[in-house]
């Protein structure tokens, strides 16, 4: 099948686009108000952008609470949602009515942050403390119409990782049980038994590529 985006005229029961972009992590964003009133949300528009110097963006469908907190404050904290956590990151997601803190609602803890303001959750084993940079309105998809959603562009200052989740200074991601969006109401979570390795490729003089065999 093939279908244009401008209209979605797909036939199929529902959106298929986040089905196919996956699977995604998810940004559980911590942020407080002008206020000093904390707010907890997951994305799952997310990811890391840059390792030197560090940067993750998120995007936000609206102008949501976090959003606008980040944009009067200059902070946020991205906490990562894992397996465990799964049950409290979805309650965080409710929509509720701005000032409204999530963090006892969905039974969570808000830990002191180190370089900014905003809470990490406690009961996460990584948490990146960042600093906005950019926000980006993206483009309607007909012209003329207004901008319904942006990019968030942070960058991050500091990083807390639980002593518990390292192996010989390695972060143990099979450990942690990171979770990830699929499509519809969809999720995934990384296991020992589902990470595996690969090498990456090598190209000789000779224009060959060589692959280092991962040893066992």
């Amino acid at each position: 099948m093939f279908y244009e985006t401008l209209h979605n005229e797909h036939g199929l029961p529902r959106d298929p686009f986040k089905a196919l972009v996956a699977p995604r992590p998810i940004g559980w964003i911590s942020t407080i108000n002008k206020d000093g009133v904390s707010n907890l949300a997951p994305y799952s528009f997310f990811n890391a952008m840059s390792d030197n110097p560090h940067y993750v963006v998120f995007g936000s469908v609206g102008q949501k609470d976090t959003v606008t907190n980040i944009e009067e404050t200059g902070e946020f904290v991205c906490s990562l949602a894992t397996y465990d956590l799964r049950d409290q990151m979805n309650v965080s997601s409710v929509d509720a009515p701005r000032g409204v803190d999530e963090f006892p609602i969905a039974g969570l803890t808000g830990a002191a942050s180190r370089m900014v303001k905003p809470l990490r959750v406690k009961e996460s084993p990584v948490s990146l403390e960042c600093r906005h940079w950019k926000t980006i309105d993206l483009p309607a998809a007909e012209p003329g119409a207004r901008p319904g959603n942006a990019m968030i562009i942070g960058q991050v200052v500091g990083i807390y990782i639980d002593d518990s989740v390292l192996r010989d200074g390695i972060v143990d991601t099979g450990a942690i049980k990171p979770i990830s969006r699929l499509g519809y109401m969809d999720y995934s979570v990384v296991t020992p038994e589902t990470i595996f390795t690969m090498n990456r490729p090598t190209m000789s003089e000779d224009g060959k590529v060589k692959v280092k065999i991962q040893a066992g």
